[in-house]
């Protein structure tokens, strides 16, 4: 593994509510009372798939003295920004509140989540981007709550779970990508669960392990609801960025979704090309973790065998921990592609860097 250069873009960064009562000042009357009253902001609504203190949900030497790994801006000045020399670092803040039953508190949470950012992180460091948070349940909700904050050009994509209660390619939730492909907005699919199904397709698994390497399924799911519902062709603008997918269990999903497209194409005649060049087309992933095989040549067969430079964005996926230092890139690959995972890629994924 190599550090990357300086001025990279940096994909995904993890600032983390340090309680729920954080949210109070950005609620407003008559939220701040109904959650008070109910006890809410005792609550954590935690988002972690993994206990608190598992090594993978952060890197011993990126933790705070006291509290949770991601709250502490000055850290995640010196440990993200100033330590991979970052030009930017979009934050992808993760909390379970989107995923609330109550369609009007899951909005209002939102909100203020999202006035949260703007305030406690935005604002104080002009390297900072943020992604916006919204309602899954609600998708007109969700499209209002992206109308609000695009105003604010900092806000440069929509945060939504990977594995929701109806797989993402369905027509309930094209409100949320009509907007979103109006306003320049790309769709960032995190790995994680509403977990209103089992993560896996056999049922609920019993350990951490069955749950976490299941998430690579999940995305391969996640690309055949949006290609085959026809997600990219109603909306031909639209970008999606898998964040915390890896990377190397792509090939082989574009070789099967291909062998089973050509003999079951006459089911979806709207597709007019295959679903890996959709993918190709539409789909970005963050390169943290990269789940890389050990040896140089092994690296440069995937990335031949994915097609599309332009496939791969570089992320630190701070605080999580996937590798030491600042070793953030595989070593091996070629510079000119080093070159667009690092800058290009994201510049040409989110308009809105370029502003």
């Amino acid at each position: 593994m190599s550090v990357p250069a300086p001025g990279a873009i940096d994909c995904d960064v993890h600032p983390a509510l340090p309680n729920t009562r954080v949210l109070l000042p950005y609620l407003d009357a008559y939220w701040r009372e109904h959650v008070t009253m109910r006890g809410l902001e005792r609550d954590d609504y935690t988002a972690a798939a993994f206990p608190p203190n598992a090594p993978i949900n952060a890197r011993p030497d990126w933790k705070p003295a006291q509290g949770r790994a991601g709250t502490d801006l000055s850290l995640l000045q010196a440990q993200a920004l100033d330590g991979f020399q970052s030009r930017f670092a979009i934050c992808n803040v993760l909390h379970g509140t989107p995923t609330v039953f109550s369609e009007d508190l899951a909005a209002a949470f939102c909100r203020a989540i999202n006035d949260w950012i703007v305030a406690e992180w935005l604002d104080r460091d002009p390297r900072l981007r943020a992604s916006i948070v919204v309602p899954m349940h609600s998708p007109e909700l969700a499209a209002k709550e992206v109308e609000r904050c695009a105003a604010d050009p900092r806000f440069v994509q929509v945060l939504v779970w990977q594995m929701q209660e109806l797989p993402l390619g369905r027509r309930f939730h094209w409100p949320l990508y009509r907007v979103a492909e109006r306003l320049d907005l790309p769709i960032g699919i995190h790995a994680g669960s509403s977990y209103r199904h089992p993560p896996t397709n056999l049922g609920w698994p019993s350990y951490y392990v069955e749950d976490y390497v299941s998430w690579s399924t999940g995305f391969a799911g996640v690309l055949n609801s949006l290609i085959s519902e026809g997600v990219f062709v109603e909306f031909p603008r639209l970008k999606v960025v898998l964040i915390e997918s890896g990377v190397t269990w792509l090939p082989a999903w574009m070789w099967r979704v291909n062998k089973t497209w050509r003999g079951v194409r006459a089911e979806v005649p709207w597709l007019e090309k295959s679903p890996a060049d959709y993918a190709r087309e539409h789909v970005r992933l963050t390169i943290q973790p990269f789940d890389a095989p050990p040896k140089q040549d092994q690296l440069l067969r995937v990335i031949e065998e994915i097609g599309c430079e332009e496939m791969l964005l570089f992320s630190s996926d701070y605080p999580h921990w996937h590798y030491e230092g600042t070793d953030a890139m595989p070593d091996g690959l070629p510079e000119g592609l080093v070159r667009k995972i690092l800058v290009d890629n994201a510049l040409a994924t989110y308009s809105r860097l370029n502003r």
